[in-house]
């Protein structure tokens, strides 16, 4: 390769959008092409990655490992449970957990994973660690998928300032020939297949140097049985957990609970409104009013084309106002989130005010005209 012509290239190499994040988007791009319930982050430093991944709606299970606890703990705070959370249960459960520990090591808590990722890991393991990373990932965690990225050497001559390594904590930095060697031979020892592409392409005219991130893909080729599982499976655990959050979830009977009271009342307010908009429409009129009777079409805004029967509509008895619940079960946020009409009955009982055969949502118009 000529000199003058690495030399132009080391000074206009530039990756937009930068390379960790293109490494971050190969992997959640993946994820929702293969929809892993539960995903290990090896090696996962700031917890960037694991932020990322824990809004892919599939994922109920995220863990973290790394040998630097301190890194992991300067950054876990990003992966605890906003207010809004709280406010806004997800349909899903999500549990996160960061673990110090070294990859050379084997601990019951990393076992069941559909989807391992080494993002950027292998090369700064010590070649002790490199002998056993094999061992751990593919014989003993033996997810359905595991994500490898490294360093491609052969991109170095094109960066500007590398010498030798791309960083100071780099043992090893391979070639293609090198890291697909390696890839293949631990596919075959442990029933896996493997798939190599990248990220960071070269510049035009340099597209034999390979991408500046070699990427392997690893895939279980057959299921893993419980009992290799057991048998494999160490009596203690090595790893120390330095961080957990459970997010609240509708999956939850409490989370579930509160959802779904908060969605009959607001529901129960707006029939309410429109009924009394309506009611108020034939008040000067005391002919009207006399013959006053609610239709349904009061607040078709609000339930489109739902069809629903005489028996369900929202009435006026003196002062107080009866929304049906067989009319509020109609409406399909309610519906999904209960499921069936016993369990809505169940969930709100005792927690909102309901007519004395407690078949409709009550309201008192005269102690709500007291209150304004």
């Amino acid at each position: 390769m000529d000199k003058n012509f690495k030399e132009e290239f080391r000074q206009i190499i530039k990756f937009e959008p930068p390379l960790y994040k293109q490494r971050h988007q190969f992997v959640k791009d993946l994820v929702e092409k293969y929809k892993p319930k539960k995903v290990a982050d090896l090696g996962c430093a700031d917890c960037s990655l694991l932020w990322m991944l824990k809004f892919c709606s599939c994922i109920e299970v995220l863990a973290g490992l790394d040998i630097c606890a301190n890194v992991m703990k300067e950054k876990m705070h990003t992966l605890s449970p906003l207010p809004v959370d709280y406010l806004q249960p997800s349909e899903r459960s999500l549990t996160v957990t960061l673990h110090h520990g070294s990859v050379a090591h084997k601990d019951p808590c990393m076992l069941g994973f559909d989807l391992v990722t080494c993002i950027e890991l292998i090369e700064h393991l010590e070649e002790s660690e490199l002998k056993k990373f094999p061992e751990v990932v593919f014989g003993f965690m033996a997810p359905s998928i595991v994500v490898i990225s490294t360093p491609n050497s052969e991109f170095n001559c094109l960066l500007p300032g590398v010498m030798l390594y791309r960083h100071p904590d780099h043992k090893f930095e391979w070639s293609q020939a090198e890291f697909q060697s390696w890839a293949l031979e631990t596919a075959r020892c442990y029933d896996y297949s493997v798939e190599f592409t990248g990220v960071g392409h070269p510049p035009t005219g340099m597209e034999k140097v390979g991408f500046c991130t070699q990427i392997g893909v690893f895939f279980r080729k057959y299921p893993q049985t419980a009992e290799s599982v057991q048998s494999e499976k160490p009596m203690e655990a090595v790893y120390k957990t330095v961080f957990k959050a459970v997010y609240p979830s509708l999956k939850d009977e409490k989370y579930l609970q509160n959802a779904v009271i908060s969605e009959v009342i607001f529901t129960a307010q707006i029939i309410k409104h429109r009924l009394m908009s309506k009611r108020e429409e034939y008040s000067d009129d005391p002919e009207r009013k006399s013959k006053f009777q609610l239709s349904m079409d009061c607040f078709s805004d609000y339930l489109g084309k739902l069809v629903v029967e005489k028996t369900m509509e929202p009435f006026v008895s003196g002062n107080e106002v009866y929304i049906p619940l067989t009319t509020i079960f109609s409406f399909p946020k309610v519906n999904r989130l209960c499921g069936t009409f016993e369990k809505l009955c169940k969930l709100i009982a005792g927690k909102v005010t309901l007519s004395s055969d407690g078949s409709a949502v009550m309201f008192n118009i005269e102690h709500e005209n007291e209150d304004n």
